[in-house]
């Protein structure tokens, strides 16, 4: 069975006020510092800095039993908690900050120079996203995985939809953030490749064109990892509870799985254009679960509810196989039931009136005192 990591980026916050505080530096030596495995070629449960100094990002060890990957990153998720408190912040998974920040970075040079070479698009951003990393045998066939999945990654977007303040004010979006990362001019769906070969040709013009810094800047929705035996998807922000992680976790491992079998069996990708991708993407970021989303392979608008049931239905074998099949009918009907994070978030505001207290409630739910 293949195995699954995930990496949570999370804001660290002041109790009070619910802004964004930029300690970053201070947690990590709290905490011990950057906690690495011994082999720097997996992942392996860690706590590290992020591009500003107001995140941290999380990275669980891989796991094949989706039952251990939850305790895990629930375990990372207190780790940064734990060493948060003792700086005086809280945690929130929250795609965006609900009130007004203004980033301030993390000291690492190659974070500086990002900043030097794309000013407002770096300076301004302050994003929190979920990257799901599934194990894959091949570059040859990480690629193929890719050109499969592409399609249905803006369904992943509007399950996990977190993020609708930018700057103290409601967005009008479900997921902000998936618009914020379009600015950088590496982001967002790609064409198909192909073969491994075009996917490297791809990057190395990217990195000739001098745009580029380097293969950690290629911000695909989908991309092969260039450190790890994965393909990461990073479309989805990251959700407030751990249960919806889990359930992008076990869809994501569910398309990888379906993508690799239609290849092996000689299945044609889906030739879909970069072009409609970016505006099922946009669909998905701007209504979440509450409205229509374009449907992955005739992109026309759609319920929502019944697109999900698609993307569910076109992976059921692989949910089957690897024994998920119950836990992502149910959390997805969790999902479509009560909304999703960013519905959780509108609703606080309307009830209180106050975005301290939307922060103050993404923190009890970031540490699993409350459930959505």
């Amino acid at each position: 069975m293949r195995t699954v990591g995930v990496e949570e980026e999370l804001l660290l916050v002041d109790p009070k006020s619910g802004g964004p505080r930029s300690v970053a530096t201070r947690i990590l030596k709290n905490a011990g510092g950057v906690v690495a495995g011994s082999d720097p070629g997996r992942l392996s449960g860690s706590l590290e800095h992020e591009f500003q100094q107001q995140m941290l990002e999380t990275n669980s060890a891989p796991h094949a039993d989706l039952t251990e990957l939850a305790d895990d990153i629930r375990h990372c998720r207190n780790r940064a908690i734990t060493a948060a408190r003792e700086a005086g912040v809280r945690v929130i998974a929250s795609g965006t900050s609900p009130l007004p920040v203004e980033p301030r970075q993390f000291p690492d040079p190659r974070y500086l120079l990002i900043a030097q070479t794309f000013g407002i698009t770096a300076s301004e951003q302050l994003t929190c996203a979920c990257h799901v990393h599934v194990a894959v045998e091949s570059d040859d066939e990480g690629v193929a995985v890719l050109d499969r999945i592409r399609c249905w990654l803006p369904v992943l977007t509007a399950l996990s939809a977190n993020s609708p303040y930018w700057q103290g004010l409601d967005t009008r979006y479900a997921s902000f953030r998936s618009q914020a990362m379009l600015r950088w001019p590496t982001a967002g769906p790609a064409d198909v490749f192909g073969s491994a070969a075009n996917y490297h040709a791809t990057v190395d013009a990217m990195l000739s064109s001098g745009v580029m810094m380097d293969k950690g800047m290629v911000y695909f929705d989908a991309r092969l990892s260039h450190h790890v035996p994965t393909v990461e998807i990073r479309v989805a922000d990251v959700c407030a509870d751990a249960a919806d992680t889990v359930l992008i976790a076990a869809l994501v491992r569910g398309l990888v799985e379906t993508a690799a079998s239609s290849w092996q069996a000689g299945g044609a990708a889906p030739p879909i254009p970069a072009s409609m991708l970016r505006l099922a993407t946009w669909q998905a970021g701007r209504y979440g679960v509450g409205g229509t989303l374009l449907d992955p392979l005739t992109l026309q608008p759609r319920p929502a509810a019944d697109v999900v049931a698609d993307l569910i239905t076109h992976v059921r074998p692989a949910l089957a196989e690897s024994g998920d099949e119950a836990l992502v009918e149910f959390q997805a009907g969790e999902v479509l039931g009560r909304g999703n994070g960013a519905d959780r978030q509108r609703a606080v505001f309307r009830r209180t009136g106050h975005l301290v207290d939307v922060v103050a409630d993404l923190a009890r739910v970031t540490s699993g005192q409350d459930a959505l």
